[in-house]
């Protein structure tokens, strides 16, 4: 199988589920967008890896991770998101020790973080991207005029994000309109809920 490199694009904050953070993974050479809901203190320890300057006085886990593994020689050579059930992502570090390359299971966020500290590239299946990847238009703008009054799938996003009573029309509509407004995290709320009914 293909796979395809990622870059991380940015973190938001998660406006429907609290405590939870929108992990935005790009498409390296291509438009297509990866959203990937994690927790917060993963999105922190993501947010400290991405910022140079700040440091924290005492290693977090992942710190000590990467600390452990590089007084053994250890490296994490990349990670692949091999796997997308239910709206879950599953990863894959890759990590050497001289000749020897060993796989290991890892959550998402978790990989990388450890990405990021090991300066190791990210990259997923090219069916996955195909299945879970938003694709950003350029321009920014809608071609289609807003109604006046919220459409029924507006109504039922605000009031509680109820994906499943929405016809797919609908749902593809919402999900250009998310895009198109960066909130990703909806937008991955509502590619999942695509995905179950292909």
């Amino acid at each position: 199988m293909d796979l395809v490199q990622l870059d991380i694009k940015g973190i938001s904050y998660s406006q429907t589920q609290s405590g939870a953070y929108a992990l935005l993974l790009s498409e390296v050479g291509g438009g297509r967008q990866l959203p990937i809901v994690i927790g917060a203190f993963e999105a922190q320890s993501i947010a400290i890896a991405l910022e140079k300057e700040i440091r924290a006085p005492r290693p977090l886990t992942h710190d000590l991770f990467r600390n452990f593994s590089e007084t053994f020689d250890i490296v994490v050579s990349k990670v692949i998101i091999h796997k997308l059930v239910d709206g879950i992502f599953y990863a894959s570090l890759i990590c050497n020790q001289g000749s020897q390359e060993e796989t290991i299971d890892a959550r998402t966020s978790d990989a990388i973080a450890l990405a990021l500290r090991f300066n190791a590239p990210i990259f997923t299946y090219k069916n996955i991207l195909d299945k879970a990847g938003i694709q950003l238009k350029s321009g920014g703008s809608s071609s289609e005029p807003k109604d006046a009054e919220p459409s029924k799938a507006e109504t039922e996003i605000k009031s509680g994000f109820n994906l499943k009573s929405l016809s797919l029309n609908d749902l593809k509509s919402l999900l250009e309109d998310a895009v198109q407004n960066e909130e990703y995290e909806k937008a991955a709320k509502i590619r999942d809920e695509i995905s179950k009914r292909s």
